[in-house]
């Protein structure tokens, strides 16, 4: 395939940690390995460069007018992006595709809504991949007062806005994010939900927009994971503990995991890695331990080292990084029945699926797995085999085509109107 130049964009991008960073990242790399000129555009934040490459990506880090009012951000440390257009957000975005001959833009989460407004029927095509609900809700996730929302309707809504964000950014978030995602559909060339959940709840099928579901990867081959010698390792409890990677939030479920936990009897010890929030439980029952923040490397050789994994998610997990980590170490993994893990685990044969908020159901899965040895290793066995459909030879090249389709797409639509596009 012929290489393009392709921009992402993200609101973060590591060093900042999280699964759709890691996602962003893996991609960019993937892509400038099969020869495409590939750069990032992302949100500046204290403390890191405003360029700087990553390997082979170019990683531009823009200051929008937004980031400058810090009162409006709990952490100073994460500077997301409105929902609605940034004046000096747009000028960077401008400036980056006009330099580097953008021929593709793929865009993750709200910096696309700085785009949308320089998007034209002949410029790049426009990609977006939705690892949220984000064109349906607000708080990009469907719940309201800790259960799944039946839906959008205004009144709830504007109450969702204002209990999130406060009442003055919150009914600016909601009539943003309504007027970016009219527009969002409109000028979008291809959806990609990352799992069939996503697709559903954004309701792309009644929208008539184009989509596809094209779920998250991981990179081929282990790589960095072989690298035992963080010295965060030797914290963990001898091999064969049981293991949860994650933000440490209720709406993750990580209550009703220490609630099951303390149901079992003799169970080896609970490790949990992820990042503390404010409703992260101070309170752990005996076994149980928390790290904070690990590096990716080291929490590949946590996975390597553990039973079983558990992700006891409340809210629709769009299509969780974390289990195909998992997997690819050849551990089964228990989880929620609820957004795209189903997608991810086959139930019964390379995990196991539980229902949400059934902390009776999660322990009684727990203590299976930890019973069996047998069934683990068949489990894992067969979450190797599975974790190959999400790898990035497997999904790189699909990402690879729809650029190509829409790249192609807006020649076509140039050469009507006479005009010439370069190459």
């Amino acid at each position: 395939m012929k290489p393009m130049r392709v921009l992402l964009l993200a609101q973060f991008y590591p060093p900042l940690i999280g699964g759709e960073e890691r996602h962003v990242r893996n991609l960019a790399q993937a892509l400038a390995a099969r020869g495409h000129a590939v750069s990032v555009a992302t949100i500046g934040q204290e403390g890191l460069a405003a360029f700087e490459e990553d390997g082979p990506v170019k990683v531009h880090r823009l200051q929008g007018t937004m980031q400058r009012l810090s009162a409006l951000f709990s952490d100073r440390g994460r500077r997301y992006a409105p929902p609605f257009p940034d004046p000096e957000l747009m000028l960077g975005l401008r400036r980056i595709v006009a330099d580097e001959n953008i021929e593709v833009v793929h865009a993750h989460n709200w910096l696309l809504h700085s785009y949308l407004p320089l998007k034209r029927a002949d410029g790049p095509g426009l990609v977006v991949t939705l690892h949220d609900l984000s064109l349906v809700c607000v708080q990009k996730n469907m719940m309201q007062a800790g259960e799944t929302c039946s839906g959008p309707g205004l009144g709830k809504c504007a109450r969702c806005a204002t209990g999130h964000y406060g009442l003055a950014k919150g009914m600016v978030t909601l009539a943003g994010s309504q007027a970016s995602g009219a527009l969002e559909r409109a000028a979008v060339d291809k959806f990609l939900a990352v799992s069939r959940a996503i697709a559903a709840g954004n309701r792309l099928a009644e929208a008539g927009v184009p989509f596809e579901v094209v779920p998250n990867f991981v990179a081929d081959g282990p790589g960095i994971q072989l690298d035992a010698s963080h010295p965060q390792l030797d914290q963990l409890p001898d091999d064969g503990f049981l293991l949860y990677v994650g933000d440490l939030r209720r709406l993750k479920g990580v209550h009703v995991l220490l609630e099951a936990y303390a149901m079992l009897n003799n169970a080896p010890p609970l490790v949990l890695i992820g990042r503390r929030c404010e409703d992260t439980p101070s309170d752990l029952p005996p076994n149980v331990m928390l790290f904070e923040s690990w590096p990716h490397a080291a929490v590949m050789q946590a996975w390597r080292r553990c039973l079983f994994g558990l992700t006891p998610s409340i809210l629709p997990e769009a299509c969780a990084s974390v289990v195909i980590e998992a997997m690819t170490m050849g551990k089964p993994v228990v989880a929620t029945a609820v957004g795209g893990s189903p997608d991810l685990i086959d139930d019964g044969r390379s995990g196991l699926l539980v229902p949400p908020l059934d902390a009776s159901a999660l322990a009684r899965a727990m203590r299976t797995l930890i019973d069996d040895g047998d069934l683990r290793r068949r489990m894992g066995a067969a979450a190797v085999v599975k974790s190959k459909d999400f790898t990035a030879s497997a999904i790189v090249p699909r990402i690879e085509q729809i650029y190509a389709d829409c790249r192609a797409g807006n020649r076509r639509a140039a050469h009507a109107r006479g005009e010439l596009v370069a190459s």
